[in-house]
Parts: C-alpha cells; structure tokens; sequence
C-alpha cells in the first residue's frame, strides 16, 4: 500500500502517525502545507530498505555506485540544503503548530456549524487542518459568497473545483453507474477559509462574522 500524506503530515490514525503505515508514504513540503519550506519540497518514507535505496537513485538522475552510472531513469528530486534548514527550524515547533490549527478549527466550528457544513473529524483520527473546508448550503451563490468575503478582506480558496473523474487526464476511466453525483457536487458547494497556525481570535471573530453576514445577506 502506498499512502499520499501530501495534506496530511503530522495527523494521526488510532493513535498511529500518518507516515507509518503501508509500504511507503509521500508528503510534500510546499509552502502552504502544514509543514512548509520556502519553495519546493517533499518527502518519502518507508522502512523498506531496498525501496529506500530505489528511490535515492531515482532521486539523484538514477545513479548507481557513483554519479555517472546511472543505471534506471531517474530525475532531480534532492531537497536543497536551503529548504532543508528551513524544515528543521519549523520542525521543531510543529508540534505547537498543529495544536494551535486545532484551536482554530474548534473555534470555526463553534461559530459556523449552525450556518455551513463544518468538517468533522472520525473517532480515534486527528487533523493538522491544512485548509479549513466548509460546505455552502444548498443553492447559494458560491462565486458571489467569496466576493462579499473578498470585500471585507477575506480570502477564500476552493479545493477543488473539479472532482479528479472530470479532469481531462481522467476522463476516459469508468465510474459507477449513474456518475459520481455526491463528488461532483462537492466540487461546486465546498470553499476554504483562512487557516494557519498564527490565526488570531479576533481576526477569527471577523472571518466567522463575515461568513454569517454572506450566508444571511
């Protein structure tokens, strides 16, 4: 099992870190992810050790025993020294960071749940809240929502506008008959407010009051 970690570094599973389960898994280090660096990034886990040596050399161009034979297709994938140092100052506060996005989450949920759709987390998981995803009622004007929110300094985000059996690259696959109804209307009700780490109450306050006012006007 390979597992995409890529929004999902540092939550947990019945008490098991993202990261440790299946045969290998990815996360990315992008600037907007819970864990950033300043530019691009990621990473491979697995305790796999001859995975571990595959992807090095996949890594580096494919090299073998020295940079000039290279001895499968590879790709320049090093995670420069910069980004490096960077994701060793963040991380060691990343602990903090995912209980303050926690802090932020419960807040937006106890002021928006009554009006919006809140996300909610299944028993035994934890989040590090890489967005913070509400869903609009039924029949409202999205586009027109994140305008009222945009004039009142409020950026908003939608992830994602398409559902991945729309996409160009994927349209050829089959889907269950009848499509896939509940993933396509996702993609037209679901929008993304602020969410990171240094959020404060009261700029939070402003971003659930403005929420309330688009949904009510």
């Amino acid at each position: 099992m390979l597992d995409d970690a890529a929004q999902g570094f540092g939550a947990s599973h019945k008490g098991r870190k993202l990261g440790t389960f299946g045969l290998a898994t990815a996360t990315s280090f992008f600037p907007a992810k819970p864990l950033g660096c300043f530019g691009d990034g990621g990473a491979i886990f697995t305790d796999d050790d001859e995975l571990a040596a595959t992807l090095r050399s996949i890594r580096v161009h494919g090299q073998g025993v020295d940079k000039y034979d290279n001895v499968r297709l590879g790709l320049t994938g090093r995670l420069d020294t910069m980004q490096a140092a960077i994701l060793i100052e963040k991380l060691k506060i990343f602990d903090d960071e995912i209980a303050a996005r926690n802090k932020v989450a419960e807040r937006y949920a106890r002021g928006l749940s009554n009006v919006v759709t809140v996300p909610r987390l299944a028993p035994g998981n934890t989040s590090v809240w890489a967005q913070y995803t509400i869903r609009l009622p039924e029949g409202t004007d999205r586009d027109g929502f994140a305008a009222a929110l945009k004039a009142q300094g409020v950026p908003t985000a939608i992830y994602y506008g398409k559902s991945m059996h729309q996409q160009t690259a994927y349209k050829q696959y089959p889907v269950a008959d009848g499509g896939l109804p509940g993933c396509e209307s996702l993609s037209q009700d679901v929008i993304s407010l602020p969410m990171h780490a240094y959020l404060t109450e009261a700029d939070q306050e402003r971003i659930i009051a403005a929420v309330r006012g688009a949904i009510a006007g």
